[in-house]
């Protein structure tokens, strides 16, 4: 593959990562919050750039409530145990009616709904569904982190230390381990900006701290949604 037919695949990968409106929504959070850390909770450019992207998001995710009500009434993996399957399905419950209520917060804020403390508190009623499918995801990384180390370790009895990162199966489950790995740091720092945007705790959790894991968990946000790179054909 000659340089200019690598940069031609690199540039058509950049073209579809940007056309997906989840990564355009991760890339404007990741604005967000680095302008929450900038700003610190004071008056300034800095925080007007968090409002107005913060609001602009709000249009990413119309509608957007239906993937998760349709992960609910979804049937789960064969085999999952029925724990697993109570916190995947609380998590969608919960993450839905945040999109769901969230709508209302962004007609609230452009004026079409003009009962502002119903939408006040509306919004904080999101925040804290959002937080509450934050835990639901963290306990659910761990329950699953916990069934592929069990995988792990059976398949590595089976192989010899040798073979194990040449057989397909083992590097499936690790690589599926990796992700779910990091998608338990995700949504673990994803509950603690929660508690940051909902005041729970102000001495602890400033807005610069929320700035900084939100900043964070869009980073691996963005990272999570990259498409598969082009393999290179060796002639």
């Amino acid at each position: 593959m000659s340089t200019l037919d690598a940069a031609r695949a690199e540039l058509a990968l950049a073209v579809l990562y940007l056309n997906k409106a989840e990564a355009r929504d991760k890339i404007c959070r990741a604005i967000q919050y680095g302008s929450k850390f900038l700003s610190d909770g004071q008056p300034g450019t800095a925080q007007n750039v968090d409002k107005s992207t913060s609001l602009a998001r709000k249009v990413f995710r119309l509608f957007k409530f239906v993937n998760d009500l349709h992960g609910l009434i979804s049937p789960t993996a064969p085999g999952t145990p029925l724990p697993l399957v109570l916190l995947g399905k609380s998590k969608n419950a919960l993450l839905s009616t945040f999109l769901f209520l969230d709508q209302i917060v962004w007609l609230g804020r452009t004026g079409i709904y003009k009962n502002k403390e119903r939408a006040e508190l509306l919004g904080r009623i999101s925040l804290y569904c959002w937080m509450g499918s934050s835990i639901c995801t963290t306990l659910v990384e761990v329950g699953e982190l916990g069934r592929l180390s069990g995988q792990l370790k059976k398949l590595e009895k089976d192989l010899k230390s040798s073979e194990k990162y040449q057989n397909e199966a083992y590097c499936a489950k690790l690589k599926k381990s990796n992700e779910r790995s990091l998608a338990l740091v995700k949504a673990a720092l994803d509950t603690v900006v929660a508690i940051g945007l909902l005041q729970l705790a102000p001495k602890k959790i400033t807005p610069r701290v929320t700035g900084a894991l939100g900043f964070t968990t869009s980073l691996i946000s963005c990272y999570q949604l990259l498409p598969a790179p082009v393999k290179s054909k060796t002639s």
